[in-house]
């Protein structure tokens, strides 16, 4: 079973990588994007498990090391 992992900063946190790509979106021309935010995409193979004990330990997983609770939050996908 796989678990997909989305990470992305917290609403109102500003997002300095995220800026920086708007500007140069801007400038190629884009200038009708209004925001862009940048985050982190995880896959986790796990061996066995239910759907939900898998999803379960991977939001664990994430509390632990993947993410830091304190700025970002994590979105937990689990597929087969």
């Amino acid at each position: 079973m796989t678990a997909r992992v989305v990470i992305t900063l917290k609403p109102g946190l500003l997002d300095a990588q995220g800026k920086t790509i708007q500007r140069a979106l801007d400038a190629l021309g884009f200038s009708h994007i209004t925001e862009v935010r940048v985050g982190k995409y995880v896959e986790v193979d796990v061996g066995r498990g239910t759907p939900a004990s898998v999803k379960r330990d991977v939001e664990r997983m994430c509390k632990k090391l993947l993410a830091n609770p304190v700025i970002e939050r994590c979105r937990v996908e689990v597929v087969r």
